[in-house]
């Protein structure tokens, strides 16, 4: 791999000379860059999460906050934006609202043309934030306050980059990670060319492609891979909001590189970002029915002719220690390649070229003359399925290419396809005709975002889905081989998945015949990704040429027409002889490393406040000056903010904080401390504070763990002594 990308690097340096446009500087390799991040967490409790649409999967607090992390590279003459945003998938809206704000401050110098926002996928975020109905029927509509904080996070971590803007070097490389992805459509993989696959070694994209920034004198500023892998790690029956195995991934290589520094806190910023994950999970034990541990149907991912019994997990043994082993592996290749003494230094002009097209409407031209047109977005049967990640419901198989006499009737109440949309669509059974229905306002988009970034001889392509492993294949070589008729060899082309604007899956045409769950979810038809392939192609050669492509349809900005039906927080209320942050349950006098400390305290909703940038909860270490030294946030891996309303009717509630002690935690003595926001009917919204009793973390002996599950019960004793006291 790393003599395939020299040999790119050597081609692109002279073929660089026949490109279309100059590079000036005296050193080409030389450029302004930035880093930036920036907390992006909505509100932690009270909301559906996005990714599995599963409407009981609403939110009760945070395992780690998710970040905006930015990346600017200006090379005198242009400059480009790239955002990697711990979130379910990225959102029109976010890029409309993120794009006012930075031309507000910024005048003409951010526009669509030269800012990537890419999601990375993880399923444990706050939804509600994508304008499109489909996307926030499970999270009961639009929710402003998830909206906000994604904007706001986005949009400080690119300001935080543009004011640290340094001279400085870049260096690409690449390598193989394995054992850490497996293929959760395999059938449908197998539908694709013999001697296509026979090029391949694997049924999924096991590269990893590294960008590494470092300022002019040497100072390490940050690090961008790519390398495809759903973040679904933490299954559906996750509460807490979670970055997953990605987020992990970026809190370990900032942690490593900012020691001392708490998450997001420190200057050196690293994005583990999406690539073309379309067909890949993490969970690599692979499907087995959960009721018998078989292996499920191949081809309709069923236990006994049902979907919801076939769940993939692994390889920890539960979804947290999973989380942590890919989220490792990720972050020891991404470490690797980033001390990897022979990456190549990336010298060449920034360029990029981007167009809103209406993918609804596109005409496809083949090799051998002949055309087709994708079509009005429809989803299919196997939608409904889910996957192996999240399995859906009802008696909903994969790989259904009949409909269903009851579902038909069911769906025709919405809408009843045309012939035309269903012949554009066949083999796919039509489940629901998404593109047709703007009730009370549009389901699905038909304007979509397209856009390349070129740095140097690295290309990143921003992609609006998830395109599944053989179509980023074709993909991406196809971008390669348009630079190379363009006279610039050797490009070394990424897939930025997910970015500025959601539409669901892109499988090859082969795949599409298949209908497993990605291909009816490939809303634009069986010829999706051939069109993207020529469009792509085209801003290609817009690059190349110097050009700059029509800017195209304008999305709409749908912003005042959304509906909510999300009940606001009416008020918060306390026990009697109890105020809000009052310990009720402390933290054992004694805690051995290793261990799990636990807290509780009397709480407001925390919708009240997402408290962006702050922390519902802090870990203290008392120090040599009597100081108490923050040491863990809501932020931080070992911690969790857990909320529970204990009465609707009163609105009472507890907040739990749950502290599992690092094995290189220094002994001493500790507290925890919990903030948070009530409501009263009449007079707003209040912040309050509450700490625990100081408690020692001390190094237990080596019989320790025989003995844990006794002091555990200690604990808990401990716990109710302290409640009934009070």
């Amino acid at each position: 791999m790393l003599c395939w990308l020299l040999m790119c690097v050597t081609a692109c340096v002279v073929g660089g000379a026949r490109g279309q446009v100059p590079d000036p500087r005296p050193d080409p390799s030389l450029y302004n860059v930035g880093v930036g991040i920036h907390d992006a967490t909505g509100p932690a409790a009270g909301v559906n999460m996005m990714g599995y649409a599963n409407p009981a999967q609403i939110n009760s607090g945070i395992h780690m906050r998710l970040f905006s992390r930015a990346f600017i590279i200006d090379d005198t003459q242009r400059r480009v934006v790239f955002v990697s945003l711990d979130c379910g998938m990225m959102a029109s809206i976010i890029k409309i609202k993120v794009m006012e704000r930075l031309q507000q401050e910024y005048g003409d110098l951010y526009n669509n043309n030269n800012v990537i926002l890419s999601g990375t996928h993880t399923h444990s975020g706050p939804a509600g934030y994508l304008q499109y109905l489909i996307f926030d029927i499970t999270s009961l509509g639009f929710i402003q306050e998830t909206l906000d904080a994604m904007v706001e996070g986005v949009f400080m971590s690119i300001k935080q980059a543009h004011d640290s803007m340094v001279p400085g070097y870049m260096y690409l490389t690449s390598g193989e990670l394995l054992n850490s992805s497996i293929n959760r459509s395999p059938s449908s993989y197998l539908y694709n060319p013999q001697e296509e696959r026979d090029k391949y070694l694997y049924d999924t994209d096991k590269t990893m492609t590294l960008l590494k920034i470092v300022a002019e004198d040497g100072t390490d500023l940050g690090m961008v891979n790519w390398y495809a892998v759903h973040p679904t790690s933490m299954n559906f029956s996750n509460t807490l909001v979670s970055g997953d195995n990605k987020g992990y991934a970026s809190q370990l290589f900032e942690k490593t590189m900012n020691p001392g520094s708490l998450p997001g806190q420190g200057k050196f910023v690293a994005a583990f970002a999406q690539a073309n994950c379309g067909d890949v999970s993490p969970n690599i034990q692979g499907p087995r029915c959960i009721d018998t541990g078989l292996p499920c149907d191949l081809v309709s991912s069923t236990c006994n002719g049902r979907v919801k019994n076939c769940i993939a997990s692994g390889p920890g043994k539960d979804m947290t220690e999973s989380t942590k082993i890919i989220g490792n592996n990720q972050f020891q290749k991404a470490w690797e390649l980033y001390h990897d003494s022979e990456a190549v230094k990336v010298s060449g002009p920034v360029q990029f070229a981007q167009q809103f097209i209406d993918i609804s409407n596109y005409t496809v031209y083949f090799n051998d003359g002949s055309s087709a047109t994708t079509c009005i977005p429809a989803l299919g049967y196997s939608f409904a399925a889910g996957t192996t990640d999240g399995p859906g419901a009802f008696d909903f198989t994969q790989g259904m290419t009949d409909g269903n006499p009851f579902w038909n009737m069911i769906s025709g109440l919405l809408h009843t396809p045309s012939p035309e949309q269903v012949a554009c669509h066949a083999p796919k059974p039509i489940l629901l005709d998404t593109g047709m229905l703007n009730m009370p306002y549009a389901w699905h988009p038909r304007i979509v975002d397209t856009q390349l970034g070129r740095v140097g001889q690295l290309v990143i392509s921003a992609v609006p889905g998830e395109f599944t492993t053989m179509c980023g294949r074709r993909f991406r070589d196809q971008v390669a081989a348009t630079f190379a008729a363009g006279g610039i060899e050797g490009m070394v082309p990424v897939i930025a998945g997910l970015s500025n604007i959601y539409t669901h899956y892109i499988t090859t045409w082969e795949e599409y015949q298949a209908q497993r769950y990605e291909a009816a979810s490939t809303i634009y038809g069986p010829h999706t990704c051939s069109a993207y392939m020529q469009q792509y192609s085209y801003l290609a050669s817009a690059i190349i040429n110097g050009e700059t492509p029509p800017a195209g349809p304008t999305p709409p900005d749908m912003t005042p027409s959304l509906i909510t039906l999300m009940p606001g927080v009416m008020f918060d209320g306390v026990s009697p002889g109890s105020s809000f942050g009052d310990v009720v349950a402390q933290p054992y006098p004694l805690a051995y490393i290793g261990e799990t400390v636990t807290a509780k305290f009397v709480s407001g909703h925390p919708r009240n406040d997402v408290q962006l940038g702050g922390t519902f909860l802090t870990v203290e270490q008392l120090d040599d000056m009597g100081e108490w030294k923050v040491i863990a946030t809501d932020a931080s891996w070992e911690t969790r903010f857990i909320w529970d309303r204990v009465s609707t009717l009163l609105g009472t509630s507890v907040a739990t904080v749950k502290w599992d002690i690092p094995e290189d935690t220094a002994e001493g003595t500790y507290r925890i401390t919990h903030t948070g926001h009530h409501r009263t009917l009449f007079r707003g919204v209040s912040q309050y504070h509450g700490v625990t009793d100081p408690f020692k973390v001390v190094q237990g002996p080596a019989e320790e763990a025989e003995n844990r599950v006794v002091r555990q019960s200690q604990h808990r004793l401990f716990w109710w002594q302290r409640l009934f006291s009070s």
